[in-house]
């Protein structure tokens, strides 16, 4: 492809996004950024090394190769931290926005209101290793707002960067939107900070054949099919929709983004988005976790409110946060209150690109690496290619996916195979019965031969197995019988233009909060914010008293059950949801009590469950004979 063909094709998908209240950063150039950082060097077991100081630094220079030891980590800086006088200005600022502007960002329902104690337990504990890991300063989201103002009364523009790859039979056209700063957690009560952030989304389009004198513009034979949102741990199927899905909000064919306030990520619909973050050493966890939920729900067939909306959450070692994507705010695209300047192209990919493989912002030295600045758009945090750069399609799992206009023809094609198969399966079939037909009037011939039986018994094991591969060829063309007929209809319908539902790919759907879950009572909130702190001061007093009294130590356990009795009641009460407490308690319950009765009357047990099946039998033969 050629690049004036590329710029058509960015220019006539390119999205529109939808911001929320309150964002301080959208897509930008990044030569204003890079202009504006300084480069570091940091070296296992040494301290960080500046290369190049702010002011000196291009989009040339960073693109220089740069050779180092292992472990050496390179990395953009962007701010240093305000002074407090500074920062006590930006402070009162800010109060004065928030009091006099509507388009301020006010949170919602609180997060922790949306899940239970486990997860609220976590994210406590990860606040506090916020104060011992790595992190960046919380002033200086303050000092990149004002490095971005600057930036912008300059030169106000707003700027994706976008390329165009053939990948099979597909044409991929990708747009990376670059962000100044990431404050997810300093401004909207999300995960992490970080200078710069790289965001992206990809549309899917096929080629369909033209005629010489077909009047439509060369960019017209490209028709976009599927679209994918990059949005946090999000991969494969679910990160994709189809081009006709009601979900896909388009202006024209341009796609609609909602982006998450502070974070960037996109969403297909304007919401608040319930996300959880996994610590990798919880994953073990995580597991176990996962798969008590799947035996009490498919097992005990006990279903959540929300069991089969493929939500997102409830697992108790995932940490929540809310994305804010309520879209009110700025919006950017075609049409909108501000446009695209002229994309920066990828095709060919520049040196700054390919080149530099560090970190595009501060390396924080986090090691959960949610506070460390992402690499470019090219590569992941440790300098090796991101998927999405080298396989677009296997991102999205579209890879297994071919167009529309050739999913017709693979089927059919498919189907000259799988007959000409049968074919050659029923002409096997008939060879193979033919000869064991054979062998059977061979061995009738040999029955009471003695003189005969080595041969017999050759012939018995050859009949054996020929009659094992039969029953497997029989088997395969039983099988592939339904398998013709469902690639049968599956034509037919291809033929009519009916290429099923358009979300039956995807096993996990992120979906906003619905209305009645944001409806919950500040009490609720309010319930949430307190509760594990709460509890953890009324077990500690309880083993405190318990070490300075007798009658308090007789009763611990019963304290420590009435304890958690307590909060279980009123987090189901806050909730909504006494009945289904009332119902896991009840189970819990019959189960314990049932394991009780089994190690208290074992054997007396047994000797029953003997003597009902014994009695069953008896009577069942004896009303077989009375018939």
């Amino acid at each position: 492809m050629n690049r004036e063909l590329d710029l058509a094709l960015l220019r006539r998908f390119e999205p529109i996004v939808h911001f929320t209240h309150g964002e301080q950063f959208f897509p930008m150039d990044v030569e204003p950024f890079v202009e504006s950082c300084s480069l570091w060097v940091q070296r296992p077991e040494q301290q960080p090394l500046q290369l190049v100081r702010q002011g000196r630094l291009s989009l040339r220079r960073l693109a220089r190769p740069y050779f180092d030891e292992f472990g050496a980590v390179y990395f953009l800086k962007l701010t240093e931290p305000l002074g407090m006088t500074e920062m006590a200005k930006q402070t009162v600022r800010n109060s004065r926005l928030v009091s006099s502007d509507e388009n301020v960002f006010r949170a919602g329902r609180g997060r922790l209101a949306r899940v239970g104690y486990g997860s609220r337990l976590v994210d406590a504990l990860f606040s506090l290793s916020l104060l011992a890991r790595g992190r960046v300063p919380g002033d200086a989201a303050a000092a990149a707002a004002n490095i971005y103002k600057q930036i912008q009364k300059k030169n106000e523009h707003y700027r994706y960067y976008g390329r165009v790859i053939r990948q099979g039979e597909w044409i991929v056209v990708q747009y990376w939107f670059f962000y100044l700063y990431n404050n997810w957690r300093s401004r909207f009560y999300g995960a992490n900070d970080h200078e710069s952030d790289w965001e992206m989304v990809c549309i899917y389009l096929s080629d369909r054949d033209v005629t010489e004198d077909d009047p439509s513009a060369e960019v017209d034979r490209f028709r976009p099919e599927w679209v994918a949102y990059a949005s946090h741990d999000y991969h494969g199927d679910d990160l994709r929709r189809r081009w006709d899905d009601p979900e896909v909000q388009k202006v024209d064919d341009h796609p609609v983004i909602y982006a998450g306030a502070g974070s960037h990520a996109s969403y297909f619909s304007r919401g608040e988005y319930l996300t959880e973050l996994e610590i990798p050493f919880l994953a073990p966890l995580v597991n176990i976790n996962e798969r008590i939920q799947r035996f009490w729900h498919n097992t005990m067939r006990q279903y959540s409110a929300t069991a089969g909306q493929n939500s997102s959450g409830g697992n108790i070692f995932r940490i929540p946060f809310v994305d804010y994507a309520r879209g009110e705010g700025l919006s950017i695209g075609p049409g909108q209150e501000r446009e695209w300047n002229e994309p920066g192209l990828l095709t060919p990919v520049p040196a700054w690109a390919t080149q530099y493989r560090g970190l595009w912002g501060l390396y924080a030295r986090d090691p959960f690496a949610g506070e460390n600045a992402p690499a470019g758009p090219m590569y992941n945090r440790d300098g090796t290619v991101r998927k999405s750069w080298y396989d677009p399609l296997g991102w999205a799992g579209l890879d297994k996916v071919p167009p529309s206009d050739v999913v017709a023809s693979v089927t059919h094609s498919d189907l000259v195979v799988l007959r000409e198969h049968q074919i050659d399966l029923r002409s096997e079939i008939e060879s193979k019965s033919h000869k064991l037909q054979s062998l059977g009037v061979k061995t009738a011939a040999l029955s009471n031969q003695p003189h005969l039986k080595k041969t017999f018994q050759a012939e018995q094991k050859q009949i054996a197995d020929l009659s094992n591969e039969l029953d497997s060829l029989r088997s395969e063309l039983a099988a592939n019988w339904a398998i013709l007929e469902s690639l049968s209809n599956y034509a037919d319908r291809l033929d009519k233009g009916d290429y099923g539902p358009a979300r039956a790919h995807i096993q996990r759907a992120h979906e906003p909060a619905s209305d009645s879950e944001l409806r919950l009572s500040r009490a609720a909130e309010v319930w949430a914010a307190i509760s594990i702190g709460v509890m953890l001061i009324f077990l500690v007093a309880l083993v405190y008293l318990a070490q300075n009294s007798d009658f308090v130590r007789n009763y611990i356990v019963t304290g420590l059950v009435a304890v958690i009795a307590l909060f279980a009641f009123l987090e189901a009460a806050f909730r909504g949801r006494l009945a289904r407490l009332i119902t896991t308690v009840t189970l819990v319950m019959a189960a314990v009590a049932v394991l009780v009765l089994l190690y208290e009357f074992f054997w007396p047990i047994v000797v029953l469950a003997i003597l009902f099946t014994g009695g069953y039998i008896l009577w069942d033969n004896l009303r077989e004979l009375w018939r």
